[in-house]
């Protein structure tokens, strides 16, 4: 089965099941798990900040970050079709006591221009603004990557009005291949930052959160309110710093796979997609021209050995990956021609 709808599928790597086989474990909950102290230490190292927290999930690390950043009764900034809005069970809401603030942009790429006009003081009628969330890579859009100078002009102005950003980085690693910067200077003028090691990169399980060392140290005790107090979870670390180290030199090849679908997508009857947008390992595209719903094509492509999802009724979404190869990618074009032809 070629498994085409999301990086989440990976299986671990060889060298991921030695290093979990192997790891030196301890008791996370009291800072003893000598592996889970290590990929923290490394992870805040490479992103640029001061510390590092592990969570079993992208979400936990999100809903963490924003809890540092906000008081109940806050709105949070963000892209109208977010993560965090559209994916995280209302977590903002639900364990923060905020509301979002959606901001509608052509590529979920929002600019300092369209933040500032939302920005809330603290007033008698309003909720006021408490924190800004960047998504980078941004998933709904199509796996679009900020340019840095964006990042940094958004930065810049929050901080000079006193409040704090926060980059939901799953796929941060991608968006320093597609930019050819380091995740340090995407990051650089963030407050916080989470990434994933189980999309992109391939572990099995696993996020960080990264900032300030007081603001880390605050959020491992929202960590562990969630649930997320781990104890020996240095075998599951383990695959995490392999997947740190090894994963994001090869990130690149899952990009032209990606726009190599992109092209072959465009060249069949009914799909509409722009190959030239296609910048990291997403491709979104439009099936409404087929005379089928996303659903009816999904449930064709199964029977011919393709696992794509859709989005919504017209839109589906195929992601690449390390498990996925081009001759795949070139059955899976097949298996779609064929799916919408029949």
């Amino acid at each position: 089965m070629i498994d085409l709808r999301s990086d989440t599928v990976t299986r671990p790597t060889a060298a991921m099941r030695r290093a979990m086989a192997e790891a030196e474990v301890g008791d996370d909950v009291y800072g003893e798990d000598p592996t889970v102290n290590r990929l923290e230490q490394r992870a805040a190292e490479v992103m640029g900040k001061e510390a590092a927290l592990f969570v079993p999930t992208g979400t936990m690390g999100n809903t963490i970050a924003v809890k540092l950043h906000t008081e109940h009764g806050q709105e949070v900034i963000c892209d109208a079709r977010a993560h965090i809005l559209d994916y995280e069970l209302s977590m903002v809401a639900w364990f923060s006591g905020c509301i979002i603030r959606p901001v509608q942009t052509e590529d979920g790429i929002l600019s300092w221009e369209q933040v500032r006009r939302v920005i809330k003081p603290v007033n008698p009628h309003s909720a006021a603004t408490g924190l800004v969330c960047l998504e980078n890579t941004h998933n709904m859009a199509g796996g679009t990557v900020y340019p840095v100078r964006t990042i940094r002009e958004i930065c810049d102005g929050v901080h000079e009005r006193g409040l704090k950003v926060h980059i939901d980085g799953a796929r941060i690693f991608n968006a320093a291949t597609a930019s050819g910067l380091s995740v340090r200077e995407i990051a650089a003028s963030a407050d916080t930052v989470m990434f994933c090691l189980s999309k992109a990169l391939g572990a099995p399980v696993g996020s960080l959160l990264a900032g300030a060392a007081d603001t880390i140290a605050k959020g491992r005790l929202y960590r562990k309110r969630l649930g997320g107090g781990m104890r020996q979870v240095g075998v599951l670390a383990a695959a995490g710093l392999v997947a740190l180290e090894e994963t994001p030199q090869r990130l690149f090849e899952d990009h032209c796979n990606a726009r190599f679908l992109g092209e072959g997508l465009a060249r069949i009857a009914g799909v509409q997609i722009d190959p030239r947008k296609i910048v990291s390992n997403i491709v979104i595209f439009d099936v409404g021209g087929t005379g089928l719903s996303a659903s009816e094509i999904s449930s064709r492509l199964k029977q011919r050995g393709v696992l794509i999802n859709g989005i919504n009724e017209r839109q589906m979404r195929a992601v690449t990956h390390y498990d996925v190869s081009r001759e795949d990618c070139v059955q899976a074009l097949g298996a779609l021609a064929e799916a919408v032809a029949s």
